[in-house]
């Protein structure tokens, strides 16, 4: 999952969803003031615009501060639900309202809206703290706290109220008048320079163009990617030519392929430096800034640095942990990447070249020395996968563990008219939720992959409210006539996303603030979905030529398998490289007065040895993981649930069905449906009887 963005995650603070009350002529024309009069009760998204946006925020801000303030004036003892259970409830405007506006910010941004982003977002920071920082509030939720053993509580009552307390807690309730004063300056501040530094990222991706008038200039290249950028340059005024862009579908497969070196360097280097170049969208300040504002944020809540801050909600718990895991996969990791070096060394020496190896060369060489190695080339592959072959593969899949289906929706409200939906109904027909899937890039859309929502699963008046789940990509969009076909790594994607997908349908809570799961284990339900990607037994479903019908010949079923773990040092590398960066930037204890960003970087790879052809997978200035929030002193967690992932599908091989239903049914009740309510490493010893082993993971990527 890509994405977190600071509303959605305001959102989860502030409360949940519900109706509002009409208040005057003007409402009626707002379409958050009443109840959505669409099926499943999606947002009508044709009917919202950037003007319903900041007058529904107010509003909602406005009924969620006269909700907490009647808890606080309420003249009954302070129990569980008139004030942990009422919190939990308030806002429900408020987050009806985020869950739409996050939602569209992040695929249809405009001016308008990125404005609207720069002056809301920090209102929202402000309104959570004052939520947050509300001393009678406290006093009440503090009274019910200390006197939790006497209340008679169920599990999960018992978990929200922890999660409550310690919630008011780490946003700094116990803090006296002047540093909380301090306190909602700073967050104001991190609030704002993160999503500057989101829309600074997204004005350099699409701001640059490679153009390409010579049709020698393209020698190499897949047809599919030439047809594309074709189609890129006549949207642009520019027949007759061609256009590359920094969007992943363009970029990677254009320095994958590209016979042309120059060009490949080209664009290499503008995709390396994006936020690195001097203009009005460079983040290196705001970088600093904001590297900033969270260590003295962390300081003033009590640690000793932002990582200490973050960790500790998680399962790694504490930075030694996290730099263990990365360390012990950091050197095997290294070493195949110098193998693979030699072998695209031996490429170029092959054709006579007589120039070292750089960035731009990796993935062009490394593809023909896996051609070299197993007589395998992955636009052989491209054709079989066909992007609604793959999404049924991933329904196939879900179908096969869990009984559930899916069916596509029609004459639906829609985010982007390119976009499908569909409902996931149970083995009995019980509707489970709606999830959308939204899967071609487009220059109003951030980039990346991510798994949102528009509503949230919960109770209410004793029933199971469904959620509305969003999967979101960045696939190149076909031209008219022609389908989308997927590389191996895209559709490995969609099953990722897909898995996200599966936890927030599965999800039965009744309470929104148990609903949440540290963040090195949220990865664990995407990533067990990748290990079915290429499974032979599951290719035979899904992936079948898109103009012949013909399944996947064996021979390059076996291809795909056998070099699946070739190339698992860069990968792995170029992803710590990214881990231990963001790491390194949150375990600062002091700030350095003259911290430069390129020198700081270049350190931290230096130190560690890194190949100089291997930058990070996100440098310092493109790094939204980190520096938008969500995944800050968290990019680790995708390799230490990568531990949990491949130790669970090990259950599965164990049993010798990969689609035991028995083992899939613990997942979903120990994993996927809980939420929050118990710690991550019981979740899954809850799952697995015992704690995961690292080596099916060393075995996975092929490091052992």
């Amino acid at each position: 999952m890509k994405k977190t963005l600071l509303a959605a995650g305001l959102a989860v603070v502030l409360g949940a969803c519900s109706s509002s009350k009409k208040s005057g002529g003007e409402d009626l024309m707002n379409p958050f003031f009443t109840e959505y009069a669409t099926p499943f009760g999606v947002p009508p998204f044709e009917q919202i615009h950037a003007l319903h946006y900041k007058p529904a925020l107010l509003k909602g801000m406005e009924e969620q501060i006269a909700e907490i303030q009647a808890i606080v004036n309420n003249k009954e003892e302070a129990d569980f639900e008139n004030t942990i259970a009422a919190l939990d409830r308030s806002g429900a405007l408020l987050t009806k309202v985020i869950y739409a506006f996050s939602g569209q910010a992040s695929v249809n941004t405009n001016d308008t809206i990125q404005a609207l982003e720069q002056e809301l977002y920090p209102l929202l920071a402000k309104h959570s703290d004052d939520i947050n920082l509300n001393p009678d509030l406290f006093v009440r939720v503090k009274a019910v706290y200390d006197k939790r053993e006497k209340l008679n509580l169920d599990k999960e009552q018992a978990k929200l109220l922890e999660n409550t307390y310690k919630g008011f807690i780490r946003s700094g309730a116990g803090l006296e008048a002047g540093k909380q004063e301090k306190l909602r300056k700073l967050n104001e501040q991190i609030a704002t320079l993160q999503l500057t530094f989101g829309q600074n990222l997204l004005k350099e991706t699409n701001a640059f163009k490679l153009v390409v008038d010579k049709q020698e200039d393209l020698a190499g290249l897949p047809e599919s990617l030439i047809a594309v950028a074709a189609a890129t340059a006549n949207e642009e005024g520019m027949d007759g030519k061609w256009v590359f862009t920094l969007h992943n579908p363009s970029v990677m497969p254009f320095l994958q392929y590209a016979d042309n070196r120059s060009l490949r360097e080209k664009i290499f280097k503008a995709y390396i430096n994006r936020g690195n170049n001097g203009n009005a969208n460079d983040n290196k300040e705001v970088i600093k800034k904001l590297v900033a504002a969270r260590l003295e944020k962390a300081k003033l809540l009590g640690y000793e640095d932002y990582a200490a801050y973050v960790l500790e909600e998680n399962m790694a718990k504490n930075e030694g942990n996290v730099y263990d895991l990365l360390n012990q996969i950091w050197k095997p990791a290294l070493a195949k990447a110098q193998d693979e070096l030699a072998d695209i060394r031996a490429e170029v020496k092959k054709e006579g070249g007589n120039f070292e190896v750089e960035g731009w060369d990796w993935r062009y060489y490394f593809e023909k020395a896996k051609k070299a190695k197993f007589y395998f080339d992955e636009n052989e592959v491209r054709p079989y996968l066909e992007l609604n072959h793959v999404r049924e593969g991933a329904f196939y899949v879900a179908n096969k563990l869990y009984g559930i289906t899916f069916t596509e929706l029609k004459d639906m409200p829609l985010p982007d008219p390119d976009a499908q939906v569909f409902e996931c109904k149970e083995q009995d027909g019980t509707s489970l939720g709606v999830l959308y899937m939204d899967f071609f890039t487009r220059p109003e859309k951030s980039g990346g992959a991510w798994c949102g929502g528009y509503r949230d699963q919960i109770y209410k008046d004793g029933k199971r409210v469904a959620p509305v789940v969003t999967t979101v990509f960045n696939f190149s969009k076909p031209v008219e006539g022609q389908p989308a076909l997927l590389s191996a790594d895209e559709a490995r994607t969609v099953f990722h996303e897909f898995g996200h997908a599966l936890n927030a349908l599965f999800a039965d809570v009744h309470y929104y603030g148990v609903s949440g799961v540290p963040r090195d284990f949220v990865e664990l339900p995407s990533q067990i979905m990748e290990h079915w990607t290429f499974e032979p037994e599951v290719l035979k479903v899904y992936a079948k030529h898109y103009a012949t019908g013909e399944v996947m010949p064996q021979s390059l079923v076996e291809k795909v398998v056998k070099s699946g773990k070739y190339g698992q040092g860069f990968a792995t590398v170029e992803y710590l490289a990214a881990s231990l960066l963001d790491m390194d930037y949150h375990v600062l204890k002091e700030m350095p007065a003259d911290l430069d960003i390129e020198k700081f970087e270049a350190k931290v790879m230096g130190d560690r040895k890194l190949l100089r052809q291997i930058p990070p997978r996100y440098r310092s200035t493109y790094f939204s993981h980190t520096m938008e929030g969500g995944y800050t002193a968290g990019y680790y967690s995708y390799i230490w649930a990568e531990v949990l992932d491949c130790d669970a599908f090990e259950a599965f091989k164990e049993s010798g069905d990969l689609f035991n239903k028995e083992v899939a049914a613990k997942f979903r009740t120990y994993v996927l449906a809980p939420g929050g309510i118990d710690e991550g490493m019981v979740m899954y010893e809850n799952f697995r009887g015992r704690k995961p082993s690292i080596d099916p993971l060393l075995d996975n990527r092929g490091l052992k």
